[in-house]
């Protein structure tokens, strides 16, 4: 049994567990917003974020800064129904082969008595200058991990992962989907979204949020 820790996890420790399949990127149907609307109140507080950054430096302020400027208040956004936004979550999951475990930086998920019980989009908040490392095999970690979580909840035998890399203000999304969870090699095929910055593309990034969180909740009435 291989024990991976998530932030520590390079290409190879990946090739090595899973049937990887990365697709190219694409402007997919996940990202199509045209049908996604925002409240007043949403459109007001998007506003008010991306007026707090115009005409700031966002390249040049630490990570726990624009974590709390820029990227949590957009998850609070995206709330709906019982899909809250936390931060700082624990993700472990055991498959047939290996163990997973570390923080996600944020999550989106479904909320049961004050924990996560079903984290849906997992986000990665990237270092900055010479500690930086390549964000996304880490995120692939996570969207692994919580597939795994949320098929012990829901046996569905198709996961569809939603995750995240931040940047300063910038976010690069990536969908998965993941399957095979039971077998000793599962498969986890991506697809990733174009670059978006938040002080210029806010309202983008909020509906395309708010598109992935009423994905899962059509899931769910499903």
């Amino acid at each position: 049994m291989k024990n991976l820790i998530l932030s520590e996890l390079k290409l190879e420790d990946l090739k090595g567990i899973i049937k990887l399949k990365e697709g190219k990127i694409a402007a997919y149907e996940w990202t199509e917003i045209d049908q996604i609307n925002l409240t007043e109140r949403e459109a007001r507080q998007m506003e008010e974020i991306k007026g707090n950054l115009l005409n700031r430096d966002t390249i040049l302020m630490n990570e726990a800064t624009i974590w709390a400027r820029a990227i949590y208040p957009m998850l609070l956004l995206a709330e709906q129904e019982d899909i809250q936004a936390w931060a700082e979550v624990n993700l472990k999951a055991k498959y047939a082969e290996f163990e997973l475990e570390g923080i996600a930086d944020g999550v989106l998920g479904k909320t049961i008595a004050g924990r996560v019980e079903s984290p849906y989009l997992v986000v990665v908040e990237t270092k900055k200058g010479v500690e930086a490392k390549n964000p996304i095999f880490q995120l692939y970690g996570q969207l692994l991990a919580a597939a795994r979580i949320n098929w012990e909840n829901e046996r569905r035998p198709l996961q569809e992962i939603f995750g995240c890399y931040t940047i300063a203000d910038t976010w690069k999304f990536v969908r998965a989907e993941v399957t095979e969870i039971d077998a000793n090699v599962p498969t986890m095929k991506v697809e990733y979204s174009r670059e978006y910055v938040e002080k210029l593309e806010a309202e983008t990034i909020l509906k395309i949020l708010k598109g992935i969180v009423s994905r899962y909740l059509a899931q769910e009435d499903n």
